[in-house]
């Protein structure tokens, strides 16, 4: 058995942004293992600036590992706690390698095509103008279910946007749900979600930065809008300290995007502890390519959570890998009959 690994840059299809800044690229890196003729592809999608594995020693961790892939997955992924990305690209690779064919990996319903999963349109940051064509475009795509990244642009026009939709657009239509990525400060997180809780919102997401654990239990206590953790989740691996840090918080929901959270196996410990807890949970991708994607969609179905999942960012790139995923009406879709194109 060998290993190799491919750097690979996505490119947007236009400046997406954020709270943290505006996105024009995105860095992956894909793991290929060989052993005789079968073949292994698994991705390791690092968030610049997010991930705890953003670090100088990222791809000699990778050369390493390839270097040692005889050692086994159980073996490496015990040996790769602060490189949760690479964990879940071996997991994948593992996985599509043991698979009879190499991108289906948890065979369903789904990836024969007979049904799909519901998902949020996401609304990238920017301008009035460009985020309400966004969200009219994603109305008219059949979501019912629209994702708006806040914080970046002034709040009183951001209100008015939300404002804008619920006045066409009932609970019942479409559900919208916020993400601040920490942008909120401590002082203002409460009154903010005060005034957003007018729009009968479903949730924010991570409204202050995360490890403000005191402050962010007291907004879950007293906000009358229910709060998602998400980057709260990322650098913690030990299963003790995740049933602490959701007890602590005891956030409404929290958020799974495995490549930050050490793949399959992390996301699992949080969702058996969230389940303890009666704490919500969805998946959201972490602007995988289409072979990240695939997999998180995947394991995803298997799991038969019914809320809107955060997996439709393969559209966001010129240069995505060609795959079977559709985004239709609303929904992320497999069609069996066609086919990958793996041109990295």
């Amino acid at each position: 058995m060998t290993a190799s690994y491919h750097n690979y840059i996505l490119q947007f299809k236009q400046p997406s942004g954020t709270s943290r800044g505006v996105l024009t690229q995105k860095e992956t890196w894909f793991i290929v293992i060989t052993n005789n003729k079968k073949r292994g592809v698994g991705e390791c999608g690092i968030l610049r600036g997010l991930s705890i594995d953003d670090r100088p020693d990222f791809e000699e961790k990778l050369k390493w590992v390839c270097k040692n892939i005889t050692k086994g997955l159980d073996s490496l992924l015990s040996e790769l706690v602060e490189f949760p990305s690479i964990q879940f690209g071996l997991e994948m690779a593992f996985l599509s390698l043991q698979s009879e064919d190499e991108f289906v990996l948890f065979p369903s319903a789904f990836t024969k095509g007979k049904t799909s999963i519901p998902i949020n349109g996401l609304i990238w940051m920017g301008t009035k103008a460009f985020m309400k064509e966004q969200i009219a475009s994603k109305i008219e795509a059949g979501f019912s279910c629209i994702k708006m990244k806040i914080g970046a642009i002034d709040f009183k026009t951001e209100l008015e946007l939300l404002k804008s939709i619920r006045d066409e657009f009932s609970v019942q239509d479409i559900e919208l749900r916020v993400d601040a990525n920490g942008a909120f400060s401590t002082s203002e997180a409460l009154e903010k979600l005060q005034q957003l809780s007018q729009f009968n919102l479903h949730s924010i997401e991570q409204p202050i930065k995360q490890g403000l654990f005191e402050d962010m239990a007291r907004l879950c206590e007293l906000s009358p809008l229910p709060i998602a953790l998400d980057e709260e989740l990322i650098a913690i691996s030990s299963v003790t300290k995740k049933e602490e840090l959701l007890q602590a918080i005891h956030p409404h929901y929290i958020i799974i995007k495995p490549s930050l959270v050490g793949g399959f196996k992390g996301s699992n410990e949080w969702i058996k502890i969230a389940n303890k807890q009666n704490i919500d949970w969805w998946i959201t991708s972490a602007l995988e390519s289409n072979v990240g994607l695939n997999a998180i969609a995947q394991w995803t179905y298997t799991l038969q959570n019914k809320m809107p999942q955060g997996l439709g960012t393969g559209s966001l790139f010129t240069n995505n890998l060609l795959s079977p995923l559709k985004v239709e009406n609303g929904t992320l879709r497999y069609k069996p009959k066609q086919h990958w194109n793996l041109n990295f």
